[in-house]
């Protein structure tokens, strides 16, 4: 790409990388969609895990092939993901400063980390948790069936949402990093942060009670966290001010 004296790049060279850009993606996340598709019972294999010896069922003729085309749509979206990234960062990169630069790198990772921490331990602990309860009320005249379209809907948004709110404690600290939030008033706050996490928790899991309850515990943790995180940037600005 062209650029002027001044380091800058023509609007219409900007829309043509962008254009660019976004065609890869689109290329890459359609490739790597139909890769998934053709390894769609290894990776449904992998979200039953947690199912032990019950198997999914369809109800209509098409269920099975559509719940596997979203299946694989979802999954090569997160294959795509990286390159999917990079090229959103590439484009953005050259207007940053470095200190911008170094800020959007440390928030990108922290995304990475804390959302892949969210859903790992989504998958390990809380998951099976929650599955194993709802099958406690399997009877000899109430047996399990799950379909999958249902399951996969239910899978997915249950990890998508964990993995949305370990997030928090890089929210907060971005926040506070940028002074809009203080350890002190995340402290006196404390209550009314619980009920915002109890309106989240209801938002953003699927539709039971259960779902809701194990989502407060970690929010809680992770809420504390966050002051943690929040005080360290203060002392940080403060070492600054000093100097």
């Amino acid at each position: 790409m062209n650029k002027k004296k001044d380091g800058t790049m023509p609007v219409i060279e900007h829309l043509a990388e962008l254009r660019l850009r976004l065609f890869i993606s689109t290329g890459v996340l359609l490739v790597a969609a139909i890769i998934c598709f053709t390894n769609v019972e290894f990776i449904r294999s992998i979200l039953t895990r947690p199912l032990d010896d019950l198997r999914l069922i369809f109800l209509s003729p098409p269920e099975a092939f559509m719940a596997n085309l979203r299946l694989a749509l979802i999954s090569g979206l997160f294959v795509s993901l990286p390159v999917i990234i990079y090229e959103i960062s590439a484009f953005i990169f050259p207007g940053l400063t470095r200190g911008e630069k170094i800020f959007y790198v440390m928030v990108l990772l922290g995304i990475t980390v804390l959302f892949g921490s969210g859903v790992v331990f989504a998958y390990y602990v809380v998951f099976p948790f929650t599955l194993g309860f709802f099958l406690q009320f399997a009877e000899a005249q109430l047996e399990p069936r799950f379909t999958v379209s249902e399951y996969i809907s239910f899978i997915f948004s249950f990890h998508l949402a964990f993995g949305a709110v370990f997030q928090l404690p890089l929210f907060t600290w971005a926040l506070g990093k940028m002074g809009l939030l203080t350890t002190e008033f995340l402290r006196r706050n404390r209550k009314i942060a619980l009920l915002v996490m109890l309106v989240v928790a209801a938002v953003i899991t699927p539709p039971d009670i259960i779902s809701q309850v194990v989502m407060i515990l970690p929010l809680i943790l992770l809420y504390e966290i966050g002051i943690i995180m929040v005080l360290i940037s203060e002392r940080k600005r403060r070492k600054l001010l000093v100097q």
